[in-house]
């Protein structure tokens, strides 16, 4: 609706005027469609409330699972478990941004439903906008880490079947090496590919963020719709096939 609204806008700017501008029923149909992206906006914000509920419960399963054993003694002593806040200062960074960044999405969520000032909301949404920032970043760096290790596993393989080649070695001849140097060969090709496509979500994700973050506004309405757009439709690819793989998995397993 944000991309239509953009063209929509872009196109009626440039064509001549000839009598009204815009009839009655456009105007209305505009403004309807704008009311339905703030509300449908809204109802996201909500429906994502309470997210913190997940890092936090890996954290305190952190927490329980660890006991401390006494100086000098083999048997662990629950009684003299570490603090909490240990738990917490020595989580994984990732864990923690997620849980603080949630945190903020609700304060300002709350906010807009007038349940807290408006000052407040806007502090704690610019804080969530520079942990996405942040945890986007990070992301990117882990992305960038796995597509290294899978290009280097994809090299290895194909070096082996190239060799194979050259030597003469046929399917017929090594027919358990070759089958399964080609089912590594295409796995790690499709992980090559989601890793990717991960990877440009996450610049899509980056570029949104960067304009809330550091508050530039050329542009600003027509790069976020469409980033928002592309990131949207590449998460839902990934979705898609992972939710395929797993049905066509359940299918096999029943037959």
């Amino acid at each position: 609706m944000k991309v239509y609204l953009l063209f929509h806008h872009a196109v009626s700017r440039r064509l001549p005027v000839r009598g009204p501008r815009k009839s009655a029923f456009e105007v209305g149909m505009l403004r309807r469609l704008e009311s339905t992206v703030s509300g449908l906006s809204m109802t996201r914000k909500c429906l994502i409330m309470f997210n913190w509920l997940t890092p936090l419960t890996s954290i305190l399963a952190e927490h329980h699972a660890s006991p401390v054993f006494k100086a000098g003694s083999a048997k662990a002593a629950p009684s003299s478990r570490k603090p909490l806040l240990h738990t917490f200062l020595h989580a994984p960074p990732p864990v923690l941004l997620e849980l603080v960044q949630a945190v903020a999405d609700d304060v300002s969520t709350c906010s807009r439903l007038g349940l807290l000032g408006r000052r407040t909301g806007d502090r704690a949404g610019r804080f969530a906008d520079w942990c996405w920032f942040a945890s986007t970043l990070v992301d990117l760096v882990e992305n960038s880490v796995e597509l290294g290790v899978i290009n280097n596993s994809l090299r290895a393989v194909e070096s082996r079947l190239y060799a194979e080649s050259m030597s003469g070695a046929t399917a017929k001849s090594t027919p358990r090496n070759t089958k399964i140097d080609d089912r590594e060969l295409k796995l790690l090709q499709k992980q090559a590919y989601w890793l990717q496509v991960q990877r440009t979500k996450l610049v899509m994700d980056l570029i949104f963020v960067s304009y809330d973050v550091f508050r530039w506004q050329r542009g600003r309405e027509a790069i976020k719709a469409l980033t928002g757009l592309a990131s949207a439709l590449l998460s839902s690819s990934k979705l898609y096939d992972r939710h395929r793989n797993s049905l066509i998995k359940a299918r096999v397993l029943n037959f």
